[in-house]
């Protein structure tokens, strides 16, 4: 993917008459940051009333709008060295209006109109890649996922009745072959015939996991508010409001990472004098958690439709952009009155919804398979596992993070809300040093039965949390679905070593005809050592050697900011405290090491700690593989430094990284097992 420099431009309420601007500048290669406006005073007025009479002429209308933003010199002069240090380095720029929630008024705008002081339109060309960014209240992070899976679902709501309310009919013949024909190269299901575009349907349908919802759809804007006409399951007219199936969409675990509104007016009046526009389903969805979103701020002609859409999938399927592939879809279509309609709205800083995974960089390739495979196959391999193999089922630590601290009234800086240890930690002062551990298990158990109630209804929710969750991971075999540790388990391993709390690993091992034993490391005091388990292992009773504890023995549990560090310091002055076996395997067999996110702390206490010992110099014969990124938009905003990051990391360790997923690597492992099959 080709880098970007990037300009955040962000607008909020400064007086009744005017906005306060603020900048933020950055170039790829530099981890700083130049900032202007913040304690500045920096001011932008616009006239909206003005602005209202020039809607039908859409040059003027971008100069004005233009000379409103730019009216402070630094903004102007900011904008212009951005420009220019993007264009030294041959470099697109990325521009994000952000636009804060107490100046909704100006979402009415037709920013993509805006033409900079120069004269140059910002959102019709490869040069700048414009979007609206939208904060989101909804915290969870946005995992890219790899091009070969991308799925859209496709909905072409044409209600019976239409004529009644002064609609045109929708042929839905012809809106399908036209959808299926732009989203070439991409799975697609469709909800396409009488009575199945439905509220329930589309929602019941996502549930099972779509990237990309494309709606072709009437629309409306009346009394303040957005609807969109779709069908009952009669197939007669059922109108509902924006603001509802916007809801629906945020209760969903797995929202698309792409939506395409081709319902006229769904991204609002568009006129600059209603501040309900946020109501409005496009950035309503953005708002809820979609990723990105591409609505309509006005009615779009079918003939731009037909260039404009299948051109901006075509480039989608390029780089994963969407900024770039809807400013080329744009000017595919700029001598149209109607180019400027799309309207993206964006939660995403890096403007990708999807990546390619390999090695030694999106998409590489990876020599040494011979020789891994035959570790593995010669029981001379030894998974290091993460606790985000199991994030499918119970939900990622981060996700955990935010839960306690809402529910606790977590007081400190925002970004700490994310991080576990660090929230266990107020916990365990703020209660007591127990807490956290007594409250993790019934927490995780909390979050499989929320996630899977159509699985653990009655009963089945009871239990413990292993029991649990093996209930939840054998549905998922018998309906097909890829399950990481299905994988793992095959491989001929003697010796597991995990950071996961949990048993699933051990359930699954069960289930290959293996009988896994459990060892806990003897950190503190408190946690009995079981070093002969591990001495004792063998493939087919294979150890799985829990180094920050397991959820039946609270006291192994390493989960706060001094579990870690007394871990830490446990191990390290103490040698023996890491059974010989795992310490043989670690410097003396292929390792793999999965599931880790980048940020992740006891990742680097696990590296640090254990990886540096005494006889690394061993490990230079074996080939090991770290797929230690789970591709997350907060956490790969620029995915070159990002890799760059890594290799330094792992400088001097004889480690290949895997860009991409757990599961990524692991899909392709399965295929080069006897008797797998490539993506299996």
């Amino acid at each position: 993917m080709r880098e970007c420099a990037e300009l955040e431009i962000g607008l909020s309420r400064r007086d009744a008459g005017s906005y306060a601007v603020e900048l933020r500048f950055t170039q790829p290669g530099s981890d700083a940051d130049v900032r202007v406006g913040e304690g500045e005073g920096l001011a932008c007025a616009l006239d909206l009333a003005g602005l209202k009479e020039l809607l039908a002429q859409p040059e003027a209308y971008g100069r004005a709008l233009g000379a409103g933003l730019f009216a402070a010199p630094k903004v102007a002069e900011t904008l212009a060295r951005a420009q220019a240090a993007a264009a030294s380095q041959d470099l697109p720029l990325r521009v994000r209006l952000a636009i804060a929630v107490d100046v909704a008024e100006l979402h009415g705008l037709r920013w993509e109109l805006l033409r900079t002081p120069d004269g140059t339109l910002v959102s019709a060309g490869e040069r700048i890649l414009f979007s609206r960014y939208l904060a989101s209240v909804d915290w969870q992070t946005v995992k890219l996922r790899p091009q070969a899976s991308l799925r859209a679902l496709i909905v072409i709501a044409a209600p019976a009745g239409l004529a009644a309310y002064g609609l045109a009919e929708l042929d839905v013949a012809a809106e399908l072959a036209r959808a299926q024909a732009v989203l070439a190269g991409i799975e697609t299901v469709a909800l396409a015939g009488p009575g199945q575009a439905t509220a329930t349907a589309i929602i019941d349908a996502l549930r099972s996991g779509f990237d990309v919802l494309y709606v072709v759809a009437h629309g409306s804007w009346q009394r303040g508010e957005a609807f969109v006409w779709l069908e009952d399951a009669a197939g007669a007219v059922a109108r509902i409001a924006g603001a509802t199936l916007i809801a629906r969409v945020a209760e969903l675990q797995q929202r698309p990472r792409l939506c395409v509104l081709a319902s006229c007016e769904s991204a609002g009046a568009g006129a600059g004098e209603d501040p309900a526009v946020l109501a409005a389903l496009g950035p309503g969805l953005a708002r809820a958690g979609v990723a990105a979103v591409v609505a309509m701020q006005g009615p779009l002609s079918v003939a731009t439709a037909a260039v404009l859409l299948p051109r901006l999938f075509a480039e989608l399927l390029q780089d994963g952009q969407v900024d770039r592939a809807l400013a080329v879809a744009r000017a595919a279509v700029r001598e149209r009155s109607d180019w400027w309609m799309p309207v993206l709205f964006m939660r995403l800083r890096s403007g990708r919804i999807w990546y390619t995974p390999g090695f030694g960089g999106e998409g590489g390739q990876f020599e040494k398979w011979p020789a891994l495979l035959r570790s593995i196959a010669q029981g001379r391999c030894t998974p290091v596992l993460g606790p985000a193999l199991g994030d499918a089922l119970h939900g990622s630590s981060r996700e955990l993070a935010h839960r306690w601290a809402d529910e606790y009234g977590y007081p400190m800086a925002p970004g700490g809300r994310e991080d576990l240890p660090h929230v266990a930690q107020y916990l365990a002062v703020h209660q007591d040093e127990r807490f956290p551990m007594d409250k993790l298990e019934g927490s995780l158990r909390d979050a499989v039965v929320s996630r899977f109630p159509q699985v653990l209804t009655g009963g089945a929710g009871e239990g413990t949390l292993d029991e649990v969750l093996a209930r939840v991971a054998d549905w998922r075999l018998a309906q097909g679905s890829f399950d990481p540790y299905q994988v793992l388990a095959r491989l001929p391993c003697p010796l597991y070593v995990t950071t996961a709390s949990d048993g699933l690993l051990a359930h699954h091992l069960r289930l290959a005809g293996r009988s896994p034993q459990v060892a806990l490391c003897p950190w503190n005091p408190d946690v009995v050592a079981d070093a002969a388990v591990a001495e004792a292992a063998s493939v087919e009773r294979p150890a799985i050697y829990h180094l920050f504890g397991h959820i039946s023995a609270p006291n192994s549990l390493v989960i706060t900011e001094n579990d870690i560090f007394d871990f830490l310091i446990s191990v390290s002055a103490d040698r023996e405290v890491i059974p010989p076996r795992v310490r043989a395997a670690l410097v003396d067999s292929s390792l793999l090491i999965l599931g880790f996110p980048i940020d992740d702390w006891k990742f680097r206490v696990f590296f640090r700690s254990l990886m540096n010992r005494a006889g690394g110099g061993r490990r230079k014969r074996y080939t090991h593989v770290a797929a230690q990124i789970d591709p997350e938009e907060a956490q790969t905003i620029d995915p070159a430094r990002t890799r760059r990051y890594l290799e330094e990391y792992f400088e001097g360790s004889d480690i290949t990284i895997y860009w991409g997923s757990a599961e990524d690597f692991l899909r392709e492992l399965a295929g080069r097992l006897p008797g797998g099959r490539p993506g299996a």
